[in-house]
C-alpha cells in the first residue's frame, strides 16, 4: 500500500507489519523518514515536520539522512550515484515527478547539465514486509556520452541507536555461508566480490540489530542484493552514529557503462526487510517472500536426485550410468543426473569445455537412449553443463580464440585449465543459445545443473572502446540466456552451481529452481553451512547430498548413513555416492530414508523454518511447520560425560493443542513442547533423528 500525504511530497509504503516513509523538501532534497513498525500518513508528516537536525562544522546536514546520496554538493558519505562527462563529474538534481503503479512508487529526478534522468523505484507488496528498491539511470540529453561510474540500487538508512551489531555470511570454497556477528564500529565495512560472480567469500546480505536481538526476539534490519556478478555492499557508521548501507553491481567506481543519448541502465534489486521477531522471524519473512515472488515455480516440490559425479568423475560410460540409474531408481530417486564428462573430448578437466555435443565413444547414439531408459525407470533425466567457460583444448577455442576474455599482449590466465567466454559478445550469446537449445531438444532432458567454476581474471575485450561494460553485460546476457531457455523448454528445471556456493543471490534464484549450496558434502560441516544459508534463503532451494563415508574429498571423516541423510534432509535431498559400492543393507536403509523424506518434503521445502539450536557442537536442531504438520531434524555431534542431550523447546505451536507422533503414537501437549521441550533420544557420537508431529486438537 502506498499513501501520499503532505501536499504529495511525503510517501508511506506499508506491508503487513512494517512501513517505509520518505519526504521531499522544498529544496528537492529527498530525505529518509522511517523504516520499522507500521505508521500512518499523519505519523510520517510529523516526522517530516522535524526537519534536519543540527550539524557540526565540517559535517554535512544531509549525510545519513538522504534517501539516495549522490556525488556532488555538501555530501561526504559514500555516494550511491557517481556519473561524469568529459567536463563535469557529480550530480545536482531537480525533482521532476512522482507516480505510483500498483504497489510501486516512482520518483523521477533530472540533471540538466548531464542530460540525466534518474528514477528511484520503491515497491512494498501488501503480503510482505520486504521493500524492493532499484534505480533507472537514463541519458535524456543530446550531449556527450554519460559515463556511469557507479549506480547503486539503493541506500538504506537505519534509525538512531546506541550501538549496532552486524551479521554477515562469509567463507570460501567448501566453507560457504558461515555466519558471523560483530559490533559495528565507526567507519566503513565493505563486503563484496571483484571476481565476476557472486563469490564464495560473501553472500550479498547483511543484517543489523541494536538491542541484542535473539533468534526469536528483537528488531532486525536486513538487506539482500539480487545480482550475480561483481558487487559491493558498504555499511557506514557516520561520525554522529547514524548508519547507512549502500549496495549495487560492481565492486568499485571504475565504471559500469557508458550511456549514449537515449540509452539507460536499470540496476538490480536491493531488497530490505525489518522484523520485530528476531533473526528467525526475519528469515521466515525472507523465505516466504522468495517462495512467493522470486523463485520460479516455487510451489512445486523439488525431486530427490542422484548425481553421478562422485561415483564416476571423468571416467564415465553409458553402461556405467545405466547401472547407477537402476540402483538409484530402486532407492526411490526421482531425478537421475549425469554430471561432467558426457560431452566433447572431456576425459579430464583439461579439454572439452565449449563443445556441447555427446562424446561419440561414450554415448555413440547421443543422450537419448540413456534418457529414455531413465524415464522408463520412473525417474527424470538431467545433465551438467558449464556454458560460460571453455578449455583451450576444445574445438570452440581453436575456432574462436577471440571469444574469451583477455587483454591484448597479456598472458591468458587459466584457472582449473579453463578460460572465460566473453558472454557480452553477441556472437557468443548466439552460439550458446544454439548449442544449448539444440542439446535440450536432442533428448528428453528434464534438468540442467549449470556450473561456473572460475573467477574473472583477464576481463578484457580487445577492440572494444569501453571494455569495462563486459562485467555488467556478461551477467545481463547470462540472465537473458537462462530466461530464453526456460521459455523455450518450460519443462526443464535449472540448478545454479559455481564450484558449490559461488553464485547464490536473489538474481540467480529468480531464474533457477535450486542452488548447489557447497561442494562440501561432509554432513557435519554442512550443518553450519546450512544454518548460515537459511538466514536469508529457504530450504526449498538448498540442495544437499548424501555421499560416501569416509568423506574422501575433504577430511576422511566417517559418519553413519543416518547422520548423512538427516543432514541432507534439511533441504532438497540428493544422493551422490558410488551406489555400486553400497551394500544391500545400506541400499535398503537408504530406501527407507528416501521414503521418509518424501513424507516430510512438503513441510521442509514449503514450511516455516525455526532454528532451534545452532550447530556449535553438541546438540543442534531445526524445526519446520506447515499447517498442522511439524518436522524436527536433530543432530548430536558428540555426547560428553554420559550427560543426556537437552530437550528441544519447540516453537510456533499452539499451546492449547495436542500433537501426535505417527511413528511412536505418542501424544504431546503444545504447551509442554513449547516450555519444557521434546526428548530426542539421541546418544553417542554423530547421531541424528527425524521427529514428525501432527496437530490433532
Amino acid at each position: 500500500m502506498i499513501e501520499s500525504v503532505g501536499k504529495g511530497r511525503t510517501w508511506v509504503l506499508s506491508g503487513p507489519t512494517s512501513s517505509y516513509a520518505l519526504h521531499l523538501t522544498d529544496g528537492d532534497e529527498l530525505l529518509h523518514l522511517h523504516w520499522g513498525p507500521r505508521i500512518s500518513g499523519a505519523d510520517a508528516e510529523a516526522l517530516a515536520d522535524r526537519g534536519l537536525p543540527p550539524y557540526w562544522p565540517f559535517e554535512s546536514p544531509l549525510d545519513g539522512h538522504e534517501e539516495y546520496p549522490v556525488e556532488g554538493g555538501p555530501r561526504f558519505v559514500r555516494p550511491s550515484l557517481s556519473v561524469r562527462t568529459p567536463q563535469v563529474r557529480g550530480t545536482e538534481w531537480a525533482f521532476a515527478d512522482a507516480s505510483a503503479d500498483g504497489d510501486e512508487l516512482r520518483l523521477r529526478f533530472t540533471d540538466a547539465v548531464h542530460g540525466l534522468g534518474l528514477t528511484l523505484h520503491h515497491r512494498m507488496r501488501d503480503d510482505a514486509d520486504v521493500v524492493e528498491r532499484w534505480v533507472t539511470v537514463a541519458h535524456e540529453g543530446d550531449g556527450p556520452d554519460l559515463e556511469l561510474l557507479r549506480a547503486d540500487a539503493a541506500a538504506w538508512t537505519l534509525p538512531q541507536r546506541d550501538a549496532w551489531r552486524l551479521s554477515q555470511l562469509h567463507g570460501r570454497w567448501a566453507a560457504e555461508s558461515l555466519l558471523v556477528r560483530s559490533p559495528l564500529t565507526y567507519g566503513e565495512k565493505v563486503l563484496g566480490s571483484r571476481r565476476g560472480h557472486t563469490g564464495h567469500q560473501h553472500l550479498p546480505w547483511v543484517a543489523l540489530d541494536a538491542d541484542g536481538a535473539t533468534e526469536e526476539h528483537g528488531e532486525v534490519y536486513g538487506c539482500a542484493l539480487g545480482w550475480s556478478g561483481s558487487w559491493r555492499i558498504s555499511v557506514q557508521q557516520l561520525p554522529d552514529g547514524l548508519v547507512q548501507i549502500t549496495g549495487g553491481a560492481g565492486y568499485d567506481d571504475s565504471g559500469l557503462l557508458k550511456l549514449a543519448p537515449g540509452q539507460s541502465y536499470t540496476s538490480p534489486v536491493f531488497a530490505g526487510l525489518w522484523s520485530a521477531e528476531g533473526f528467525g522471524g526475519a528469515s521466515r519473512a525472507w523465505h516466504s517472500w522468495q517462495r512467493a515472488r522470486v523463485i520460479p515455480d516455487a510451489a512445486a516440490d523439488r525431486p530427490v536426485l542422484y548425481n553421478s559425479w562422485e561415483a564416476t568423475n571423468f571416467d564415465i560410460s553409458e553402461d556405467q550410468q545405466r547401472a547407477l540409474a537402476r540402483r538409484a531408481a530402486d532407492m526411490g530417486v526421482e531425478l537421475f543426473v549425469v554430471d561432467d564428462a558426457w560431452f566433447g573430448q572431456r576425459t579430464s578437466d583439461r579439454a572439452g569445455l565449449g563443445d556441447w555435443t555427446p562424446n561419440p565413444d561414450r554415448f555413440p547414439n547421443g543422450l537419448r537412449p540413456l534418457a529414455d531408459e531413465v524415464h522408463e525407470l520412473g525417474m527424470q533425466f538431467g545433465i551438467w553443463v558449464e556454458p560460460e567457460m571453455v578449455n583451450a583444448d576444445s574445438d570452440l577455442y581453436r575456432a574462436h580464440p577471440d571469444w574469451v576474455q583477455h587483454h591484448p599482449g597479456r598472458a591468458r590466465t587459466e584457472l582449473r585449465n579453463q578460460l572465460v567466454l566473453n558472454l557480452a559478445r553477441k556472437d557468443v550469446q548466439d552460439y550458446l543459445w544454439e548449442q544449448l537449445h539444440t542439446l535440450l531438444g536432442s533428448a528428453p532432458i528434464d534438468y540442467v545443473k549449470w556450473d561456473f567454476n572460475r573467477c574473472f581474471t583477464d576481463a578484457g575485450w580487445p577492440g572494444e572502446d569501453y571494455p569495462q561494460r563486459l562485467w555488467v553485460e556478461h551477467v545481463d546476457a547470462l540472465y537473458a540466456l537462462l530466461e530464453r531457455l526456460r521459455a523455450a523448454h518450460p519443462g526443464v528445471a535449472f540448478e545454479s552451481c559455481s564450484g558449490g556456493g559461488g553464485r547464490i543471490d536473489l538474481g540467480i534464484l529468480s531464474r533457477t529452481d535450486q542452488v548447489w549450496t557447497s561442494d562440501n558434502t561432509d554432513p557435519l560441516d554442512r550443518l553450519a553451512i546450512q544454518d548460515g544459508f537459511t538466514q536469508i534463503h529457504p530450504a526449498r532451494v538448498m540442495a544437499a547430498w548424501v555421499t560416501d563415508s569416509p568423506n574422501v574429498q575433504l577430511n576422511g571423516r566417517f559418519s553413519s548413513l543416518r547422520f548423512r541423510f538427516v543432514s541432507a534432509m534439511a533441504g532438497v535431498l540428493g544422493v551422490g555416492g558410488d551406489l555400486t559400492e553400497w551394500t544391500a543393507e545400506e541400499l535398503a536403509e537408504a530406501r527407507d530414508w528416501v521414503e521418509l523424506y518424501k513424507k516430510i518434503r512438503p513441510v521442509v521445502q514449503h514450511g516455516d523454518l525455526y532454528r532451534l539450536r545452532a550447530p556449535e557442537g553438541g546438540l543442534s536442531a531445526v524445526q519446520y511447520i506447515r499447517g498442522d504438520e511439524t518436522v524436527v531434524l536433530a543432530w548430536l555431534q558428540a555426547q560428553h560425560y554420559g550427560e543426556q542431550p537437552p530437550r528441544l523447546r519447540l516453537r510456533g505451536l499452539d499451546p492449547a493443542a495436542a500433537y501426535a507422533c505417527p511413528d511412536t503414537a505418542q501424544v504431546h501437549r503444545g504447551s509442554v513442547l513449547l516450555h519444557h521441550g521434546l526428548e530426542t533420544g539421541l546418544k553417542g557420537d554423530m547421531d541424528a533423528t527425524v521427529i514428525r508431529l501432527r496437530r490433532i486438537g
